[in-house]
């Protein structure tokens, strides 16, 4: 079982490695195209009938490009298409969600505090929500195909609130932003399976035909590829935030999650506007500090800075054999040299919690996951108490002078 544990985790690193690859891969990509199309020259009267062209120096050399609209007039020999960097970070994700999240849905998935859910209760709503959530934003696109695309913006963004609140409803926390993020990217992926990839082909079959492509398949794809440039940060910042806790196990984390979403546009609505040589819209920095602030504000981040020089005296605070009895009952039984829990054959994360100077080592980490955040016990499964958590608060704060 020892040696199934260690091929297992060096498992999920493989497949964690393959999916930040290919995510650097396809975003780089996907910002660099956005950035080359908002930036082409288009007053210019090509001989080649291009709309648009671009001179780019990298790597000691020069790079004339141009962009046809529809299409060239005939088929370019050694067509290269960007699919498979989207392709494989969504492949790549899903293997991951089903080894970390599904195998592993009594520690990280379910929450029977927030819904009490059988394993296999906990992945059909997973999966089914993440399909449905493809068919509702491709349903809203085409409502919304001739509308201002403002109004197709607001009326995903929503979408994106309801089902942040839905996923905090049934999920752990750290599930429930992971699941956000899981859910935005398979939106992203299906743009360019579904819609970008063929359309596109249409129009290169089109080409081959000898027949003019029509405009209205690069309309569309160009429409989703926008979308997706304003989703990837979210997405991001959603995929990192299962390592903060005092983002996915605050009170609050599904208004966190929608903030996110917000600080997404006013970021990219600065490059977007800085590449199209629109001017440099800087008010949407300063929006995002406030944004940024208010996340923080919201998930109770602990401002005082005093702890290094009173780490010291967590053993002297009153409370502290209370505090170090809760956290042997509540969690040495995973965070032990030798865990008690049955899969677990090492301390999760190298943390462990059996003395009295563990918990002193410890203390901030202690404070941060299981006193002002519900992360730890993770899913509540030792059945942490309410009054518990607060006497580590007090203990805490009472040691660092707060």
């Amino acid at each position: 079982m020892y040696d199934l544990a260690v091929m297992g985790a060096w498992l999920e690193f493989a497949v964690r490695w393959l999916h930040v690859i290919t995510a650097i891969a396809w975003i780089g990509s996907s910002f660099y195209f956005i950035a080359l199309d908002l930036g082409l020259h288009r007053d210019r009267n090509l001989q080649s009938g291009a709309d648009g062209e671009e001179w780019q120096v990298h790597g000691g050399g020069f790079y004339h490009i141009q962009k046809y609209l529809v299409a060239p007039a005939g088929m370019p020999d050694g067509l290269i298409w960007h699919k498979w960097q989207s392709y494989w970070t969504w492949i790549s994700g899903f293997i991951l969600l089903v080894l970390v999240y599904y195998l592993g849905a009594e520690f990280y998935l379910i929450d029977p505090n927030v819904m009490d859910l059988a394993t296999w209760q906990a992945v059909g709503i997973s999966l089914v929500s993440l399909a449905a959530g493809w068919m509702i934003y491709n349903t809203l696109c085409k409502v919304f195909v001739n509308a201002d695309q403002t109004v197709l913006m607001v009326a995903l963004f929503a979408v994106l609130i309801a089902m942040s609140w839905f996923y905090t409803q049934v999920f752990t926390g750290r599930a429930a932003l992971l699941h956000l993020g899981a859910f935005t990217a398979t939106i992203m992926s299906g743009n360019v399976f579904f819609i970008i990839i063929p359309n596109q082909k249409i129009v290169v079959a089109d080409l081959m035909a000898g027949r003019t492509p029509d405009a209205i398949y690069g309309k569309i794809a160009k429409q989703r590829s926008t979308h997706n440039n304003y989703l990837t940060l979210p997405v991001i910042f959603l995929m990192l935030s299962n390592h903060y806790p005092l983002a996915f196990a605050s009170e609050w984390n599904w208004v966190i999650a929608s903030l996110v979403f917000l600080m997404g546009v006013t970021i990219r609505h600065w490059f977007n506007t800085h590449h199209s040589r629109k001017g440099n819209p800087h008010w949407t920095w300063g929006v995002t500090v406030i944004l940024f602030i208010l996340i923080a504000w919201l998930s109770t981040v602990p401002t005082d800075d005093r702890e290094a020089a009173v780490v010291t005296r967590f053993a002297e605070v009153p409370g502290f054999t209370d505090v170090h009895n809760i956290v042997l009952g509540r969690c040495s039984m995973c965070h032990a040299a030798e865990p008690v829990w049955p899969g677990l054959h090492w301390a999760p994360k190298g943390v462990v919690l059996e003395t009295e100077a563990d918990l002193t080592r410890q203390a901030r980490a202690v404070y941060l996951q299981s006193g002002v955040s519900h992360a730890m016990p993770p899913a509540n499964l030792s059945y942490m108490e309410d009054d518990e958590r607060a006497a580590i608060v007090a203990w805490y704060r009472n040691a660092i002078g707060g």
